[in-house]
């Protein structure tokens, strides 16, 4: 076996294990404060990392946005994460980070990768309000590595969502309200993610609660699941679905999955996994743990179509 083919085998039997590898960058020394972050990508999001190109400049763009280049022929937005983030530093970012989400290929610009980490998601903490407030919602998830580095995942949606300057309203004016009462469950550590399914379901007027975290979620599920026993009904009579992201602090949902499919509680609820990790390799590892179906982020009428066919839903 080569050796492409045993990291990809590798990577495969990490779904179901709660584990994740992240790619290390940093984006220079912070003038303001005199630190220096380090931050985190899932390595399923990086397609390569180079020198940063040149790069041509791009009329009414977000200000973090420097410009586009021209990769094998596509042209690539390119993102300045130090400026994005508000981080003032003197040294002009010399990598880039290429990266693809919802089925979109962007560069972002770092200081310096450092290395690739494997780590639990148990390792991975829900934000203190502190870094919350002081990254204005721009971290999803923090880490704490042996020597003491603070390792914090950017929430990359929210990124893509403030320097695109596509007004996405109209992808919720077609979706159709349904008849029947359904309830959804759903979970993200994205709040960008969250509102954007929340217009959905909101447009498809269908019933729904939902966690930030997978063990949040799995939390949440067993309480219902508890509830639903002690009122001598199937939870499946109450719950009809479970969407979950995959990268999650805490728990993520390659593993909220397996439990739920592990549980005889939950029978006949189906499991949607909505994921920026849209390549076909992300799509059999959902599989692998028992997702019935896949649907990548964001595209609300996909969604809505995908929930209706899962929920069984008619036009009647």
């Amino acid at each position: 076996m080569s050796e492409l083919l045993k990291k990809i085998d590798a990577r495969t039997k990490l779904a179901g294990t709660n584990k994740l590898e992240i790619l290390l960058f940093s984006l220079g020394h912070d003038q303001r404060t005199g630190r220096k972050e380090v931050f985190g990508i899932n390595v399923f999001k990086v397609r390569e990392v180079m020198r940063t190109p040149e790069i041509t400049s791009a009329p009414e763009m977000p200000s973090s946005v420097e410009g586009m280049v021209s990769l094998r022929g596509s042209l690539v937005p390119v993102i300045d994460l130090a400026k994005y983030a508000g981080i003032v530093t003197s040294n002009k970012p010399e990598i880039m980070i290429v990266t693809e989400y919802n089925g979109h290929t962007q560069g972002f610009l770092v200081e310096a990768v450092d290395t690739i980490l494997r780590l639990d998601w148990s390792a991975m903490r829900v934000p203190p309000d502190m870094i919350t407030n002081r990254m204005a919602g721009l971290v999803t998830a923090v880490t704490e590595l042996d020597h003491g580095t603070l390792v914090m995942m950017m929430d990359v949606e929210k990124v893509l969502a403030e320097t695109s300057l596509v007004d996405d309203s109209h992808h919720f004016i077609n979706i159709e309200p349904v008849k029947e009462e359904r309830m959804i469950f759903f979970t993200d550590d994205s709040a960008v993610a969250r509102k954007q399914i929340e217009r959905t379901l909101d447009a498809m007027q269908v019933k729904y609660a939902y966690a930030i975290n997978g063990m949040r979620a799995w939390e949440e599920l067993q309480k219902m699941a508890m509830q639903a026993d002690l009122s001598g009904k199937r939870l499946n009579e109450t719950l009809h679905l479970v969407l979950t992201d995959v990268e999650m602090p805490e728990m993520d949902g390659y593993m909220l999955t397996k439990l739920i499919k592990s549980d005889p509680r939950f029978a006949g609820i189906p499991v949607l996994m909505h994921s920026s990790l849209s390549g076909s390799s992300n799509q059999k590892l959902g599989q692998s743990v028992g997702v019935d179906e896949y649907v990548s982020k964001f595209e609300a009428q996909k969604l809505s179509m995908k929930l209706r066919e899962m929920l069984k839903l008619t036009n009647n």
